[in-house]
Formats: structure tokens, sequence, C-alpha cells
């Protein structure tokens, strides 16, 4: 069962993709270009990937500064 427009729309809006993007990658499903969309979600993946990593580096400056913070409080005691 092939999917709709609207179900790929819907796919893509909650993979984060804005507008511009599901409208550029119904064009190409509508004229074939398979690797094309296969590329476009690949570079979207990426760049979300590269989100996730900033992310994770800012969480481990937070959980770092959480354990200086208890180690300094630690000693005090």
């Amino acid at each position: 069962m092939q999917p709709t427009a609207q179900s790929l729309r819907d796919n893509l809006k909650d993979a984060g993709c804005n507008a511009k993007f599901a409208e550029h990658f119904l064009a190409l499903e509508r004229s074939g270009q398979y690797r094309e969309q296969l590329q476009l979600l690949a570079d979207h993946r990426r760049k979300l990937l590269e989100c996730l990593h900033k992310e994770e580096r800012r969480i481990d400056c937070l959980d770092y500064l959480v354990y200086q913070m208890e180690k300094r409080h630690s000693r005090k005691e």
C-alpha cells in the first residue's frame, strides 16, 4: 500500500521537517526521484544527530557541574 501525500507530510512533520522540506520531498516523489528523497532524509537525519550530540554535550557539562558541587559539598561535611 502506497503512503498518501498527507501521511508522508505528517510523518515528515513528526520527524521535524518543515513544510518547504515536505513539499520538496513530495515533488521528488511525484517525479520518481527515489535516490534524491533518500539523500534528503539522510541529510535531515544527520542534522538531527548533530543537534542530539550538541545537547548531549550540554547535559555532560551539567552532570560535571553537579559532580563538582557534590564533591565540594561532601568535603565540607
